[in-house]
């Protein structure tokens, strides 16, 4: 995912359709959705990680 990213920025970089202005604010943004992606998989491995401890005592009770 991040390369396709990188591409995106690079094709935003080099595009004439797109204001010169523009193009840093756009590329901000992306770079400030990426670091939001980084924190949503930060805590989605957070999340995988509590449930192998607690899978266990969810298929004891049934629950699984």
């Amino acid at each position: 995912m991040k390369e396709k990213i990188e591409k995106v920025i690079e094709k935003i970089e080099a595009s004439d359709k797109i204001d010169a202005e523009k193009k840093p604010l756009i590329i901000q943004k992306i770079n400030e959705w990426k670091e939001e992606d980084d924190a949503i998989s930060e805590v989605i491995l957070k999340l995988e990680n509590w449930w192998m401890e607690v899978e266990p005592y969810f298929a004891e009770m049934g629950l699984v």
